[in-house]
């Protein structure tokens, strides 16, 4: 009897979300690989990153955990950090252990593979590329800033990111995954910062816009200052087509449950809000719109509920439509 193969889904992004999403669907019988950005800059990340000459392991790191099936004390050791008065300090144990078996290995993806066996990781975590590459952004009023973590800090509006060196190479792996995919999902993460520097490695776009797979976009919940300042669900996706070749987003995923007037003043003072979803606007977009609740709240944030968006996910999956 012929065995029934698990559909192939990938998932492009960075940050928390792309970490918070991936603990979900990893429960599901899929095949899942994630393609995480390699832009950050900032802690120790940038750290590692400016003195050994690597990729930055933060985000790489945290999806790692994500996917990991180990006991929770090495999941915790993992993701340890440091709060010491010397070098260690702010440094977490699991991005030196990734910097240390680059140095063993004498490559980043070859370290961030091995890293999986150890965690027993389900699906595979592949950089956007085999380097660091450096975020830049024009701002509307023409000035540059450089440095993915000093982009929502500048004070000024986005006009579009771009990447350099201009070299960049993506993995044939990365490429193989996204060709091969049943279902390509966005997001959810921070717009310029953790989703476009992984569609904007040469290639890695392009073949997302020619892939015959399904493609759903997951909104964020909140308005980032700095980034997407009273965006709304639409200025999302139409941020994204002004730095691709295409309009390639099929289904958009939004959330339908109010956010508690507790928390909304709590996210006021970093300026943030609801994203509202403008509906009409993005049908106007020829998207299909999935309303649900799929908030939830911690410790006095939002996240989206990993589970229940993994089961809408699956579901799409699962749909011959």
């Amino acid at each position: 009897m012929r065995q029934i193969q698990p559909k192939k889904v990938v998932i492009i992004g960075g940050g928390t979300g792309l970490s918070v999403l991936l603990r979900g669907l990893k429960k599901h019988p899929i095949d899942l690989t994630a393609i995480v950005t390699v832009a950050d800059d900032g802690g120790s990340s940038g750290r590692l990153r400016d003195e050994l000459k690597i990729p930055p392991p933060g985000d790489i790191r945290n999806v790692l955990a994500a996917l990991s099936d180990v006991e929770p004390l090495v999941e915790t050791l993992f993701q340890h950090r440091f709060s010491t008065k010397n070098e260690l300090s702010g440094h977490s144990l699991g991005n030196l252990m990734i910097a240390a078996l680059t140095s063993i290995t004498g490559d980043f993806v070859h370290a961030v593979q091995e890293m999986s066996k150890v965690l027993n990781v389900r699906g595979k975590v592949l950089p956007a590329a085999n380097q660091s590459v450096v975020l830049h952004a024009e701002m509307e009023d023409g000035t540059i800033v450089s440095g993915e973590s000093k982009i929502p800090y500048s004070g000024k509006r986005i006009k579009r990111v771009f990447l350099s060196p201009g070299d960049i190479q993506p993995l044939p792996e990365t490429i193989r995954a996204i060709r091969e995919a049943d279902l390509i999902i966005v997001g959810p993460g921070s717009l310029y910062t953790s989703i476009l520097p992984n569609l904007l490695v040469p290639q890695i776009g392009e073949e997302v816009c020619q892939a015959a797979a399904k493609k759903v976009y997951i909104c964020n919940l909140m308005t980032q200052a700095g980034e997407t300042l009273d965006f709304t669900a639409s200025d999302h996706v139409k941020a994204i087509y002004d730095h691709m070749s295409c309009a390639f987003i099929d289904t958009i995923l939004v959330n339908n449950d109010p956010i508690p007037e507790y928390i909304q003043e709590k996210y006021k003072e970093e300026r943030a809000k609801p994203v509202f979803y403008d509906v009409d606007l993005l049908k106007s977009l020829g998207l299909n719109v999935i309303f649900d609740e799929i908030a939830i709240r911690e410790g006095g944030v939002v996240r989206h509920d990993t589970n229940k968006v993994a089961e809408i996910l699956f579901r799409l999956i699962q749909d011959k439509k």
